[in-house]
């Protein structure tokens, strides 16, 4: 997930990981090329598929989802159909090459679904402008966001995957998937064939289900449970729940298979925290006349909704809690950074031609990569520094934004990506959100007269931040997946190369399209938008506060102060005192604090729904669960993100959506109108 959550640290011994989690070779066929073209085209082709759901993903929630799971499935049906076909090896190795195709190529939409559309709804990029119009300023972004944060990632190996051994649990279920796919043996064949007839079917499923619901959406999209019951036993305020805070149950697929691999305390505790947001104090405020409803960003003197209102204390709780898990592990960081300047300082011997000074001590003592598989420091430090310097240009002279705004922006997305990298790691939610708001605050006063400049710099060195983040993220799970199967780093980052080619060719055509079906998107005040783009609302708005536009209500900052206390507290208690046999059920206050944040229930609702079917799978059957649950988790999130696009191609073409006005809720004369 982009904003991605929780699971216990673990951490193992050398000899244990050597032992346990590494590929024996014996196991498996030999493989002399690990990178191939025809794995990393596939993989790139699936990953293209899993963009188009994170677009729709991300417009609904600001989350998104990794490619890994389904590169690794689905590259695994059709790599070994083509090397039957060819007479050729197909092993793990290259397998890992094709799902890092697909994350690569499925990752990169984090600006599409934030910062980019706020500038629109702001009017930053012109008066009356529309994405057609900033092709080519959007494209170059693109290619920038896809590079660079690949290359900051590649140092940052030594510390999380080998020093820390993080979990990571998507590249880790990535990596465990591959293994039980390629070990020999017809239960190896079996498996690998229930999952692909797992993950067809529930693509199948999921799609056929989105796509029927554009015509019956009173059926198949949204329930209005708690409306009708409460009409029918007379009680305005059940009803309430439903029509004023939209507290309904929809059918989102995507947020079932999503809730089955979310750990249990982070499903839980984001629905904790919509519920205290949006189901008792936002109520309760809003009948003291305190608040003035649910959703919006009213203008000064108008009173704050529960969005505005909620948005400081969500996004402060997931900042401390971020940075108190970077302070937690000091030592292992700190000795990163050492070694990281290390190797800068010899790539400059190394130019210089002077003799490189040893810095075998501060390198991990047990990484099972042979050196020559490893990527040469050379490598990753002129790609940081070409993709550097296109970045600084990009941002100068297609968004105006100036020069030491973007090298700050650039020098903190380093510091920022421990973040990101610390919490997937350990939770496997990526808290690209928190990251953006800490760079918003910090750019939040830059010396400029006007205001357009001031907040599209706020608003696009964020951008650059979370993209930091997120690619990071994406290329450190891809090497964590590679250490546990004894695979190439190099390979890895040659796939990530080709994937990101993919992903520039597919993000704006994606982009276009969904915001020339809903124009929501990008404008304010539209009702009835599918997409209430909960990222993009608050990325504009923390940028409105922070650059003058708005205030901070006092309460909501005390209440803010406070939680951030409480996120220093709770992670030292939950790293330094509670039992390693408890975490799974601590509770994560970084969902919580997403909970606040996010004003649509249905989608904690969906995931609680998804999570419980999963644990009751579990419970009644184990084996299957273990077997399937990811395949049929990643179905699920790819047959909605692809019915979104139908969708939107049928809006664009004038196929008239809601032909069947059954269940629809609560139109004003009680007729069923959808």
């Amino acid at each position: 997930m982009s904003e991605k959550e929780e699971f216990p640290s673990e951490k193992y011994e050398a000899d244990t990981v050597k032992v346990e989690e590494h590929v024996e070779d014996d196991d498996f066929v030999h493989e002399e090329q690990q990178f191939t073209w025809r794995s990393a085209i596939v993989g790139s082709l699936l990953g293209c598929i899993v963009a188009a759901s994170n677009l729709y993903l991300g417009l609904k929630i600001g989350w998104t989802f990794g490619a890994a799971l389904w590169g690794s499935i689905f590259g695994f049906l059709i790599l070994k159909f083509i090397s039957r076909i060819t007479g050729t090896i197909f092993g793990p190795k290259e397998n890992a090459v094709c799902q890092t195709a697909a994350t690569s190529a499925g990752g990169l939409s984090s600006g599409f679904v934030t910062a980019i559309p706020a500038m629109y709804r702001m009017g930053l990029m012109g008066e009356n402008a529309v994405p057609q119009d900033d092709i080519p300023a959007l494209l170059l972004w693109t290619a920038s966001a896809a590079f660079f944060g690949m290359f900051f990632a590649v140092p940052l190996r030594a510390h999380f995957v080998i020093n820390q051994n993080l979990v990571f649990p998507t590249p880790r279920a990535a990596a465990e998937t591959i293994k039980s796919l390629h070990r020999a043996g017809s239960a190896a064949a079996k498996d690998a064939r229930d999952s692909g007839i797992a993950m067809a079917f529930t693509f199948i499923w999921a799609m056929l289900w989105a796509v029927t619901g554009h015509f019956i959406p009173g059926l198949f999209v949204d329930l209005h449970i708690l409306f009708y019951f409460g009409r029918a036993v007379g009680s305005s305020a059940i009803a309430n729940a439903d029509k004023v805070w939209q507290w309904t149950f929809n059918w989102d697929w995507a947020f079932f298979g999503a809730g089955l691999m979310t750990p249990g305390n982070t499903v839980y505790s984001f629905l904790l925290g919509e519920l205290i947001a949006f189901g008792i104090a936002g109520p309760l405020m809003t009948d003291a006349g305190i608040l003035s409803g649910r959703g919006g960003f009213n203008p000064p003197p108008m009173l704050d909704s529960a969005q505005s209102w909620f948005l400081w204390p969500g996004v402060g709780v997931m900042v401390f809690t971020a940075f108190s898990e970077l302070g937690a592990n000091y030592k292992s960081i700190f000795l990163a950074c050492k070694a990281a300047v290390h190797e800068f300082r010899n790539s400059i011997r190394k130019f210089q031609k002077k003799a490189i000074v040893d810095g075998s001590h501060l390198k991990p003592t047990n990484d099972p990569i042979p050196t020559h598989e490893q990527i040469p420091t050379s490598w990753w430090v002129g790609g940081l520094f070409i993709s550097g310097i296109w970045t600084v240009l990009v941002m100068r002279f297609n968004f105006h934004v100036p020069v030491y705004a973007t090298i700050g922006a650039i020098i903190i997305s380093f510091f920022l990506a421990f973040v990101g990298l610390q919490a997937s790691g350990e939770t496997d939610i990526n808290p690209t959100g928190a990251v953006a708001k800490v760079t918003q605050l910090v750019f939040s006063r830059i010396p400029d007269p006007s205001i357009q400049v001031v907040q599209k710099t706020n608003l696009m060195c964020a951008n650059i931040a979370a993209s930091v983040c997120s690619q990071s993220v994406d290329m450190v799970g891809d090497l964590k997946t590679a250490q546990l199967l004894n695979a190439s780093p190099r390979a890895m980052l040659w796939a990530q190369l080709v994937g990101s080619v993919f992903a520039i060719a597919i993000a704006m055509p994606l982009f276009l399209l969904y915001t020339t079906a809903y124009p929501c998107v990008l404008q304010e005040g539209i009702k009835d938008c599918p997409f209430e783009a909960p990222a993009v609302v608050a990325w504009a708005n923390v940028c409105k506060i922070l650059t003058g536009d708005g205030t901070v209500p006092k309460s909501s900052l005390t209440l803010t102060i406070v939680l951030c206390a409480l996120a220093i507290v709770n992670v030292v208690v939950r790293v330094k005192f509670l039992p390693d046999s408890w975490k799974p059920y601590w509770i994560n206050l970084n969902a919580l604090g997403l909970g606040f944040i996010n004003p649509s229930p249905a989608i904690p609702v969906a995931m609680a729904v998804g999570w419980t079917a999963g644990a009751i799978w579990k419970r009644f059957g184990s084996n299957s669960h273990q077997r399937l649950m990811y395949s049929v988790s990643a179905g699920l999130i790819a047959g909605v993100g692809i019915a979104g696009l139908i969708n939107a191609a049928m809006t664009i073409g004038g196929v008239d959506g809601s032909v069947v006005k059954v269940g629809c809720g609560w139109p004003e004369n009680d007729d069923a109108v959808c």
